[in-house]
């Protein structure tokens, strides 16, 4: 049932489509404006890592995006004629290649299946967050008529050049990246891995090969300072970069370049913003829809618990903490990677050197895949205290993702905390844990997970952890509940 509180998304990118899929699915009216006509079209963000194939699963359409989609199984670093490292990846480490637009399709046509609609056309043109309980809009039609909304609540996801976030007044801060790259698509021959990424790491500089559906490629690399492109340079790049490999047919030739910049508020009352309107960083390592779909899930579950009455307004301002975070964490990991690329001879040498050490010795699959498929993202402690337990080993700590092996959906689709016990059947810790579920039964569930070791873990509906600790007396752990539940802040949603 959708329940009668409106909240206006800008922008029909994916990280709006998502936003409102996410809210409709939990029974949140949530509708999308844009400024432009008609849906975009083109491949432009194409990596879709395990975090984000989680919520295509939750919502339902990722066997549609598996069938359009190319599976990648390996990571594959060139250093030189003779020199390639392999890296396989894990079903939980590897990610799905899809072209933007298809995410489009398959985010617009779930949104219209939960009731939702984009309305296109409509650019927003002023916005007053003066009032308490609403926020009222301007918005101008393409025909330049204008027309007045209001909302309950509202979320800017019109991305780098946001409007919104320029209503708001929030700074942009940060700077471009020295680095203008190649984009180019076609087709290729030769010797090509059609499921792996390929990263070229010679010293003539840095080059990446992505497999596209129907058997094209995409390939970015960085140009030289000055360089400018023509219909040889993806070849020259190849050539210089990649050898024995030959384009074909060239359907995209073009450039790019990036920015490393924070919003310096996510959340401004009752206003929101997620995706590119809340942060841009390089583009090597594909985290663009990662990011921005964390947003997503980690603003649906809380709004909506706040809205259906179930958790205290103040929980809301977690989302510019954690987001915040979890945006500078992405920007300091995708600007090294960006400048790695860009090195002179003798550091690549050195790069290369070490990349093959790792290699050699494990590290390297075991470190970096979880990196780039946002495993290693960490939230600080700002909905659960620490508490006077202390992490026990062999479980994640507070502001992790939560374990494969925690994950459950939850047949009754409620959108709560859960609390999962570890150890032997018959301890006190259990029996304490399911009379802690009954007694915030709004907030939390309990199951038991049978081991030898004890511990418990607090999941969070978004696939974090929110509390972790040994066996031992959980009642910190109820207070700490009770001051998530209504009523227990009496301050404003401001």
């Amino acid at each position: 049932m959708i329940r009668p509180h409106r909240v206006l998304i800008v922008g029909a990118g994916p990280c709006g489509l998502m936003t409102a899929c996410e809210l409709r699915r939990r029974g949140i009216a949530a509708d999308v404006i844009d400024a432009a006509t008609e849906p975009q079209r083109g491949s432009r963000a194409i990596l879709l890592w395990p975090p984000s194939l989680r919520l295509y699963r939750d919502l339902g359409i990722l066997p549609e995006a598996e069938r359009r989609g190319v599976a990648i199984r390996t990571l594959a670093y060139y250093l030189g004629p003779g020199r390639t490292l392999r890296v396989p990846l894990t079903p939980a480490m590897a990610p799905l290649v899809l072209p933007q637009q298809d995410t489009d399709e398959l985010l617009g046509a779930e949104l219209r299946r939960l009731g939702g609609s984009v309305e296109w056309g409509l650019t927003l043109t002023s916005l007053d967050t003066s009032s308490r309980d609403e926020v009222q809009v301007e918005l101008r039609r393409a025909d330049g008529t204008i027309e007045h909304r209001r909302a309950d609540w509202m979320i800017g996801a019109d991305g780098f050049r946001s409007a919104t976030r320029e209503q708001l007044g929030v700074e942009f801060a940060g700077a471009a990246l020295p680095i203008t790259y190649l984009l180019a698509e076609g087709r290729i021959e030769g010797d090509y891995d059609r499921e792996a990424l390929q990263y070229c790491l010679g010293r003539a500089g840095g080059l990446v090969i992505a497999p596209l559906p129907g058997g094209k490629v995409r390939i970015s690399a960085p140009l030289p300072e000055g360089g400018k492109i023509t219909e040889d340079t993806a070849q020259r790049m190849l050539d210089e970069r990649a050898p024995g490999l030959r384009m074909v047919e060239l359907t995209l030739n073009t450039t790019f370049t990036s920015h490393e910049r924070i919003a310096a508020r996510m959340r401004v009352g009752r206003c929101f913003l997620v995706g590119d309107a809340a942060h841009t960083h390089s583009v090597v390592g594909g985290q663009g829809l990662n990011l921005g779909f964390g947003d997503a899930r980690n603003l649906a579950w809380k709004l909506s618990g706040v809205l259906d009455g179930r958790l205290d307004p103040k929980v809301l301002d977690s989302y510019d903490v954690e987001r915040r975070a979890a945006a500078e964490q992405v920007v300091r990991t995708t600007g090294r990677m960006a400048r790695q690329g860009v090195l002179g001879p003798f550091a690549s040498w050195m790069r290369n050197t070490l990349l093959a050490a790792a290699h050699r010795s494990g590290a390297l699959a075991q470190r970096l895949p979880p990196v780039l498929a946002g495993w290693s993202i960490r939230y600080p402690q700002t909905l659960i205290g620490p508490g006077p337990n202390r992490p026990a080993r062999f479980l994640p700590p507070a502001g992790a993702h939560s374990p494969d092996w925690t994950i459950e959906r939850d047949p009754g689709g409620r959108d709560c905390l859960e609390l999962v016990t570890v150890g032997p059947d018959n301890t006190p810790q259990r029996a304490q844990a399911a009379a802690l579920a009954r007694q915030h039964d709004a907030l939390v569930s309990h199951r038991h997970v049978a081991a030898k070791r004890e511990g418990f873990l607090l999941l969070r509906p978004d696939g974090f952890v929110a509390a972790s600790g040994r066996r031992g007396d959980l009642r910190w752990l109820g207070d700490a509940l009770a001051t998530l539940a209504v009523g227990s802040n009496k301050e404003t949603h401001k």
